[in-house]
């Protein structure tokens, strides 16, 4: 459902996709295709919260694994 951007004010969000880079105690974990809303004007992305928190859970499972660096296509649960 399309809302006003947060940080710009004057776009709106429509579907896309975002490329998450998440960083912790020296890993890096890139996730690419990533569900997201995506403003229309500034291009500032919005994750769903059921995302972010997929997103987390791999992280820490990768950070569980010694993974360091990372660069994963995102699939949804």
């Amino acid at each position: 459902m399309p809302m006003k951007c947060a940080i710009c004010k004057i776009g709106e969000t429509q579907s896309g996709n975002a490329t998450v880079t998440l960083e912790r105690d020296g890993m890096i974990l890139v996730f690419k295709g990533v569900p997201a809303s995506v403003c229309a004007n500034c291009g500032e992305e919005y994750l769903a919260e059921e995302t972010t928190a997929g997103l987390l859970k791999a992280a820490e499972e990768a950070a569980r694994s010694g993974v360091q660096v990372d660069v994963r296509t995102y699939v949804a649960a």
